[in-house]
């Protein structure tokens, strides 16, 4: 199984055997509407999650979403970005084509002059600590 794009850069990933990969001083950021839909993400979004522009603008910001994530994990995400307009935690994001990646995310709502929501989202890489913490609990919900 291929773990990248031939055309994204790949300087600065690191790809571990069991398909993680790697990502040191980058920060992913990503902005999505009200329903999710992603309407920016940086180049260093797109380097990590091994994705082109067209592959995540304008699709459902869930599309990195893994399947080893709890639904209670989002759960919490959703209900602290609404009551108190920001979240903070760890995630673990699916890449295009294979592997996978880990983040310590913050979520934040923005409600523009119109009354239009948008959320953005910046990411840094956790330490290994903090991601076996993250496994630990994960693995206790559901």
């Amino acid at each position: 199984m291929s773990t990248q794009n031939n055309d994204i850069d790949t300087d600065g990933l690191t790809y571990l055997e069991d398909g993680e990969v790697l990502y040191s001083e980058l920060y992913l950021l990503s902005e999505t509407d009200e329903k999710g839909i992603v309407t920016y993400a940086s180049d260093s979004f797109l380097k990590v999650a091994n994705m082109k522009p067209d592959d995540l603008i304008g699709q459902p910001h869930n599309v990195v979403r893994h399947p080893d994530m709890p639904r209670a994990a989002f759960k919490s995400l959703w209900g602290d970005v609404q009551s108190k307009g920001f979240w903070t935690g760890y995630v673990k994001n699916q890449r295009k084509g294979g592997g996978y990646y880990w983040v310590h995310a913050t979520v934040l709502r923005s409600i523009d002059k119109s009354g239009n929501t948008k959320y953005v989202s910046i990411r840094v890489k956790p330490s290994r600590e903090d991601i076996q913490k993250a496994i630990e609990l994960y693995a206790t919900l559901d």
